[in-house]
């Protein structure tokens, strides 16, 4: 097994135009991606969102109604899935109840036909890649949730594959659990060096694990880029409101000048620091996220101010999540980090919130597929 700790064993892959309909459903429609050689990519969306037919898609179990999938440039559209030598990792595991964990690893190389000398020399590299090595003579009912993923993944890895395809695969742990298996796929993937394809709905595990993020909506790919590119500047209500929470601020577009323009909500100005102004009068949405708000202190002042009055607010541990009655702008949902909070939160305390012109993002209410 290799394992290279930088990324050239990776392969690329490319979804071109790919649309598939059962009837007259669309599942998925006009899909356009890039994979590169040892990139770690989430297919990201609620369900029904067309994510998991495109991992099918790409394993080969499902063949697009139009478009090709292609392997390094290589057409692999036709070719079935035992032809296209990936690895997949299911949500549930599917471990073989009755075989050692060491067996359940050999399992893809005996039907390879692989000599079994060169067998148990790549099932210990893949038990210890995973960590696993002591546990190898043990039944998967003797394992918990994590340690038996870690065993799907050794199973996955054992062959070598051009791909690993993962469909959800830690939605089974517990919250802890899953965060503590986020952290070793990350690590394991950095030191495989292979091209992995991950399917979530959860946005914390593809803003922890992914190079790439495509958002995915009705089967449509609707933006796609670095966690942090998609985070900070979504480009649509649905991608600021999926990934992570916001507020959605509505006005009409004012003056502008050289660092960017102003909206009138209500009857409260607000600046936003944008490279592009829209025409004066047009509506405008912005997306601004909780911990981009400040309570601002006595005497304290923002680029942008807004009063209102403590509607509700939990304690988080971390910090304080608050939701800010305004006029102008509706309610507010505000992060604070607990340590340095001005003041304590109460319901119905009068507030004077903040945040700077650049913390808005313009964003449209929806948007045609990403190119």
């Amino acid at each position: 097994m290799s394992a290279a700790g930088g990324r050239t064993s990776g392969h690329a892959l490319e979804l071109r135009g790919v649309t598939k309909r059962y009837g007259t459903f669309t599942a998925a429609e006009g899909v356009n991606i890039s994979v590169g050689q040892g990139e770690f990519l989430t297919l990201l969306g609620p369900s029904g969102s067309g994510k998991t037919t495109l991992l099918m898609t790409i394993a080969g179990f499902v063949q697009p109604t139009e478009g090709q999938v292609l392997l390094d440039g290589r057409d692999i559209t036709a070719l079935p899935p035992e032809k296209r030598n990936f690895g997949m990792v299911f949500q549930g595991y599917a471990l073989f109840p009755h075989l050692t964990v060491a067996e359940n690893v050999a399992f893809p190389l005996r039907v390879r036909h692989m000599p079994k000398p060169e067998q148990a020399e790549k099932v210990r590299a893949a038990l210890d890649l995973v960590q696993l090595t002591r546990f190898a003579e043990r039944k998967p009912s003797q394992l918990s949730g994590g340690q038996q993923q870690r065993v799907a993944l050794a199973r996955a890895l054992v062959f070598d594959p051009a791909l690993l395809l993962l469909d959800e695969p830690l939605s089974a742990l517990d919250k802890k659990l899953r965060a503590e298996l986020q952290d070793e796929l990350k690590a394991l993937h950095r030191r495989v060096g292979r091209t992995f394809v991950n399917v979530t709905h959860d946005q914390e595990e593809a803003l922890s694990l992914s190079d790439r993020i495509a958002i995915l909506n009705h089967g449509r790919l609707v933006q796609q880029g670095s966690p942090s590119q998609l985070y900070e500047a979504p480009r649509s209500r649905f991608v600021a409101d999926f990934l992570g929470k916001s507020n959605f601020l509505h006005g009409r577009a004012a003056e502008g000048g050289a660092g960017g323009f102003s909206i009138l909500a209500g009857s409260t100005m607000l600046a936003v620091a944008a490279a592009a102004r829209p025409p004066a009068g047009s509506n405008v949405l912005l997306s601004l996220r909780p911990e981009k708000v400040s309570l601002l202190a006595p005497g304290e002042t923002a680029e942008n101010m807004v009063d209102g009055t403590v509607e509700s607010w939990s304690y988080l541990g971390a910090g304080f999540a608050l939701v800010v009655a305004t006029v102008d702008l509706g309610p507010l949902r505000v992060n604070l980090p607990a340590w340095n909070a001005p003041f304590a939160p109460a319901e119905g305390l009068p507030v004077r919130l903040g945040w700077a012109a650049n913390a808005a993002v313009p964003v449209e209410e929806d948007l045609p597929a990403a190119a």
